[in-house]
Formats: structure tokens, C-alpha cells, sequence
């Protein structure tokens, strides 16, 4: 398998972004409120931001992580890829670069709950779903490198 982890480019806003869409699009617990347009535009800015790293596959974008400083505001995949360590892959390279990562997953995406357990994140706190586009609760976790001694 061909698995390359590299810097996004501008040039990759468009995979990107129907990442996001597709999955908004596949999943019945997520509302459907931006068009394709919007996504690739709110994922633009994150490139340009500097902080979307992007999984390869046989030259193929199949997943991407946006991280800004310790916060990890996006990580998602191609359904086809999930399980292949695609994630964790860009999460490690999150976690290489940061002694405390920081996010939030919905309650509903119980995918993800597992994997960031898995990934060593633990519970820091909830939210009702009053903070976030979607209106949906909350999970906020953490990760924190105990190597120095900085687990929560």
C-alpha cells in the first residue's frame, strides 16, 4: 500500500472538501446545512491557515487532519479507507508535533468515540449541543503526551 502523510496545498480544497461533504451527506445523525460550495471554501481557509495535513492513498487524498495549535478541529476519511490506519497515521503526526492535543466529537458519532479511545483521549468534558452549527451534544476529550509527565 502507497500511504503518504504530507502539508496540504491549496490545490487539494477540493478533495478535501468532499470528504466533509460526503460524509455530512452519508451520515443520518449529521444535518445537511452547507453545500459542497461552502465546505470546500471553509476547507480553502484551513489550508491556507496552514494547518490541514492530508493522507494519500496511491495518489488519491483519502483523509485529512486540521489541527490549529493543540486543537484538533477536523480528522476525516473516505468510508472505504476506515480501519486502515489512515487515522491514526494523521494523528500521530499530531501528536508528534504537540504534548496536548484538544477536540470535540458529537455524541451521536460513536466511530469516533472509539477511536479516540482507542487513540488514548480521555473525557475532559460535555456540551448540549448550544455551542456548536449543528446543535447536536458534545464530547470534548484530550490527549496528553505522559511521557513528561503531562497526563490530565
Amino acid at each position: 500500500m502507497s500511504r503518504i502523510i504530507r502539508e496540504a496545498r491549496t490545490s487539494d480544497e477540493h478533495a478535501v472538501g468532499e470528504i466533509v461533504y460526503q460524509f455530512q451527506q452519508d451520515t443520518s445523525w449529521m444535518p445537511k446545512l452547507y453545500t459542497l460550495e461552502e465546505v470546500i471554501g471553509f476547507c480553502r481557509t484551513m489550508i491556507e491557515r496552514g494547518w490541514v495535513t492530508v493522507a494519500q492513498k496511491q495518489g488519491r487524498i483519502v483523509g485529512f487532519l486540521a489541527r490549529d495549535q493543540e486543537e484538533v478541529c477536523s480528522l476525516y476519511l473516505l468510508s472505504d479507507v476506515r480501519g486502515y490506519g489512515y487515522g491514526r497515521a494523521l494523528l500521530a503526526g499530531a501528536k508528534a508535533s504537540s504534548p496536548r492535543l484538544v477536540l470535540r466529537t458529537f455524541e451521536a458519532n460513536e466511530a469516533a468515540r472509539r477511536f479516540y479511545d482507542r487513540q488514548g483521549f480521555i473525557e475532559i468534558g460535555r456540551g448540549d449541543g448550544s455551542t456548536n452549527e449543528e446543535a447536536l451534544p458534545d464530547i470534548y476529550l484530550q490527549w496528553a503526551d505522559d511521557s513528561e509527565g503531562n497526563q490530565a
